[in-house]
């Protein structure tokens, strides 16, 4: 790859489940796996129509409060870490990744500081950024731990941008518009924007229709058509005015 056929952001951030790892169906399983012995059945729809965006905290409240359950908050973090070995177990047998994952992550880590922002667990993303092979151009994690919101609260985003600022030496310098992120849910788009950053939405887990409403700056239907080409016109119409 010529470096003057680069796409010229100078940092990316990553969201992770529905990015770079095609995971829900591992999430729904283990999420049904911890909450069956409290006799609560989640459906595969209910989790596809309305838990889909959460982070863990956020999915088991919305499902306690959805089932006429009140839990407090020491609660749901018992059930957040009831769910974690179900979703580790899954993972390490059946974790699948979005084809191009892994070569797109070496070649933006090439390019400037390359990180990752996502409401899942940091062991979740350390599995999934080891069983890609890219765990060492991965600079930063932001995980579940990291903040005290959950998307589309911007904390996370905000902890990036800070990261790739103090990377790269600059932070006068470093303008939001100069950071790529990859997303792929309307709450996460929303985070990114709050803080200025150009968002590629990827249709992985919703219709190009709902992400083109969102305010992302491109959309497309896969992380695979995310080529130097379309990152180059990106970055010379978002930032190179």
């Amino acid at each position: 790859m010529g470096m003057q056929h680069a796409p010229v952001f100078r940092a990316t951030l990553f969201d992770f489940n529905g990015v770079l790892v095609d995971d829900e169906l591992v999430h729904l399983a283990a999420f049904q796996d911890a909450l069956r012995p409290l006799d609560i059945e989640l459906t595969d729809s209910d989790y596809w129509e309305k838990y889909l965006g959460f982070d863990d905290l956020g999915a088991f409240e919305a499902i306690f409060t959805d089932h006429g359950r009140e839990a407090t908050r020491a609660e749901l973090l018992h059930m957040v870490e009831a769910k974690r070995p179900h979703y580790m177990r899954r993972a390490q047998a059946e974790l699948k990744t979005f084809p191009g994952a892994a070569d797109l992550v070496r070649r933006m880590a090439a390019l400037g500081p390359a990180g990752v922002v996502s409401g899942a667990l940091e062991d979740e993303i350390e599995l999934g950024l080891e069983h890609l092979g890219v765990r060492d151009r991965v600079g930063l994690i932001v995980s579940a731990e990291h903040t005290h919101a959950s998307k589309p609260d911007p904390e996370g985003y905000r902890l990036g941008y800070e990261w790739a600022q103090e990377q790269l030496g600059n932070a006068a310098d470093l303008r939001p518009e100069q950071v790529l992120v990859f997303e792929d849910s309307p709450a996460g788009i929303e985070a990114a924007l709050a803080i200025g950053l150009t968002v590629v939405a990827l249709a992985h887990s919703y219709g190009e229709a709902t992400l083109k409403s969102t305010g992302a700056a491109l959309v497309l239907p896969l992380l695979a058509d995310a080529s130097h080409e379309q990152l180059r016109a990106l970055y010379e119409s978002r930032v190179a005015r």
